[in-house]
């Protein structure tokens, strides 16, 4: 692990290198790989910024935090780092296992027959005789895109459909 600390009008103490220390100590154990920390401490105006560039094994993090507080600058880095870090291992975990699924979903499984194709009953037609410009009242009542009717005057079956473009289409046997 390397860690270097850079510190710009402020004081690095020895109680903010500890403080670092230990709470790196316990980041540690969540990123796995060599660990590269660089810490910038920065005091202006009264205000304390603590970033906290972390790169590890194809994560890079950069955190920024700033408090009237060096130490509570820190404090909220690292929890802020510590979130990010376990939420970027419980995505790639579920990655995993999502990947892991759709491995032994892909590998040859013996072919079961498909099941027919299910016939599924709608009630759009009318079996009164109607006209054309009542069976498009229909269509549009009932909001669907296809219509079956009876011609007024004969035997014959007929459908009433609604276009792409917006318009009425008729089919007649």
């Amino acid at each position: 692990m390397n860690v270097r600390y850079t510190a710009r009008q402020a004081d690095l103490t020895p109680e903010i290198k500890a403080y670092c220390e230990k709470r790196l100590a316990r980041l540690k154990t969540l990123l796995d790989g060599t660990l590269d920390v660089n810490f910038i401490l920065t005091v202006q105006k009264g205000r304390s910024q603590a970033e906290i560039h972390v790169q590890a094994k194809g994560h890079g993090y950069v955190i920024v935090e700033e408090t009237l507080d060096m130490l509570e600058s820190l404090n909220k880095a690292f929890d802020t780092l510590e979130t990010r870090v376990r939420k970027d291992r419980a995505r790639l975990r579920e990655k995993k296992r999502r990947g892991g699924r759709e491995r032994r979903g892909a590998a040859p499984v013996p072919v079961a027959p498909e099941p027919e194709n299910r016939v599924i009953r709608a009630s759009f037609f009318s079996a009164t005789p109607m006209t054309l410009e009542e069976a498009i009242v229909q269509l549009d009542a009932k909001d669907k895109e296809v219509f079956l009717f009876r011609r007024e005057g004969s035997k014959t079956w007929a459908a009433v459909y609604r276009r792409k473009d917006g318009q009425y289409g008729l089919v007649e046997p």
